[in-house]
């Protein structure tokens, strides 16, 4: 871990090395919601980044970063974070390509790895949609955008967060487009995804990881079998990881949540699971706003609370876990500066 990856990932934690992320960078889930509440063809941009804006008015405060997407929620988030709070920046395109039997990722047109990292973004999030059993040159295609995104975050120095999903293949009984969590998902596919990209030729230093089960069949905490899988992802990480929560219903999220923390997991990077039933209440901002600055917060505090109770300090893992110890701990790179990184950045 270099100088600037360790810098932002120190500013996307709290004081313990806990995090506590919002996501707001999410596009078709709002987008339709918008147009269905609406009942038009095209989602108004107005209207998205309203609801933007007031999920991070309310939440943001409560959290100790915040996943923003370039189109409609950055300008906001730059006026509306603290000056302490991170910014984590997605790069991925929502409109997915689609191979033979397999989704393909892309960048947003005209953004790019040095584009957040001018803008001040502390990290790069992308997702990239990965089934073990994909084609092979969608396969190859995910691999090689993703080990790109690693080396452009290596050269400009910011912090990669690294995001996979998996969803159905044309085989699969159960088939949607949509960004949700695959309901039919084998804890064997989750875990293999993990293995792949955890490989040192993609870069990652922060993984955001779906249950290794669906959500919303992960049992109270206490069972036995469960606790094993969230485990084996966490070794197979091998670095800090977060949660998503993939529109988890709140108390399957919290379930998730103890599992993921008792195995290493150092916080949660959540969107849905914290706002989707306020946002229910669109177009009538004033009742959506009520509820974000009620339920929705209230949770987030049971969240955060959970957090600090629970959830490995990103920093302890590298002392605790195994991980390699920071370049620059002893603080040295301070006093030989920046001249790699400002060379590559001219």
């Amino acid at each position: 871990m270099t100088p600037g990856k360790f810098w932002g990932l120190r500013r996307m934690a709290d004081a313990g090395g806990r995090f506590k992320m919002l996501a707001v960078d999410q596009r078709p889930p709002i987008k339709n919601k918008v147009m269905a509440a609406r009942g038009e063809d095209a989602p108004r941009y107005d209207d998205v980044r309203a609801v933007k804006r007031a999920l991070m008015e309310a939440l943001a405060p409560r959290s100790t970063a915040v996943l923003a997407d370039p189109t409609y929620a950055l300008s906001d988030a730059l006026s509306i974070l603290s000056p302490g709070q991170g910014l984590v920046v997605t790069l991925e395109d929502s409109v997915f390509g689609e191979g033979t039997d397999g989704r393909l990722s892309k960048a947003i047109d005209d953004w790019s790895v040095s584009k957040i990292k001018r803008i001040g973004g502390d990290a790069v999030k992308v997702l990239t949609w990965f089934h073990p059993e994909q084609d092979a040159a969608s396969r190859q295609a995910q691999l090689d955008f993703t080990k790109q995104v690693g080396e452009a975050c290596a050269r400009y120095d910011i912090a990669f967060l690294l995001e996979m999903l998996l969803y159905p293949l044309a085989g699969d009984a159960e088939q949607t487009k949509d960004y949700v969590e695959q309901s039919g998902k084998r804890a064997d596919h989750v875990l293999k995804t993990v293995e792949i990209m955890a490989a040192p030729d993609f870069g990652v230093d922060v993984f955001k990881l779906e249950s290794p089960l669906p959500a919303k069949q992960v049992p109270p905490p206490g069972d036995s079998a469960t606790a094993a899988l969230f485990a084996e992802m966490g070794r197979l990480a091998n670095r800090p990881w977060v949660m998503l929560s993939a529109g988890a219903t709140q108390e399957a999220f919290r379930n998730v949540l103890h599992y993921a923390f008792d195995a290493g997991a150092s916080g949660f990077l959540a969107g849905r699971a914290i706002w989707w039933d306020a946002f229910q209440h669109f177009p009538d901002m004033t009742s959506m706003n009520a509820d974000l600055q009620g339920q929705a917060a209230d949770y987030m505090a049971e969240l955060n609370a959970l957090a600090d109770a629970k959830a490995t300090s990103w920093i302890e893992w590298f002392e605790d876990v195994g991980g390699p110890r920071p370049e620059g701990w002893d603080s040295e790179w301070m006093q030989g500066g920046y001249a790699d990184l400002e060379g590559n950045l001219r």
